[in-house]
């Protein structure tokens, strides 16, 4: 996807306590169903758009929880301190991008779903589009190779 910094999009978590702002256009938007996301989210999977992390600024008060995924990455999950959304998502694989969760957009109408991840933890329950390209589980392309 093109990094067009014109575009601006805002957003927050559940309280009103972190707002965020960011430019361009993401890199990916993708469906994950890791079981980490789903614990953390509380549902079948969890949405985000993943922009350089240069093009985020946020204020509030937020928490993290880092945990090593299965490959070996640190994933870190950023929430409001205050209500506890979940806002924002780094892996130490993709160093310099910030996943934002979708839901905490003001406006997510512009993001469409490209691709679905950890498909393999898909709950049956939990329909997708079936025509999004679907990997078992984290492909190997990172946003700043261009792949």
């Amino acid at each position: 996807m093109s990094t067009d910094t014109t575009d601006t999009h805002t957003g927050g978590c559940l309280c009103g306590a972190v707002r965020y702002e960011t430019s361009g256009t993401p890199h990916i938007v993708a469906h994950c169903h890791c079981e980490d996301c789903q614990r953390f989210g509380g549902a079948g999977h969890s949405t985000g758009a993943m922009f350089s992390e240069a093009c985020v600024q946020y204020d509030g008060a937020v928490g993290e929880y880092t945990k090593l995924s299965e490959n070996g990455n640190q994933v870190t999950r950023t929430f409001c301190a205050k209500c506890g959304s979940s806002l924002f998502g780094r892996n130490s694989g993709m160093q310099g991008f910030l996943t934002i969760n979708l839901g905490t957009f003001d406006d997510s109408s512009p993001f469409a779903p490209q691709v679905t991840v950890f498909a393999r933890n898909r709950k049956g329950w939990d329909v997708m589009d079936e025509n999004l390209p679907a990997y078992e589980a984290q492909p190997a392309w990172k946003p700043d190779s261009g792949d």
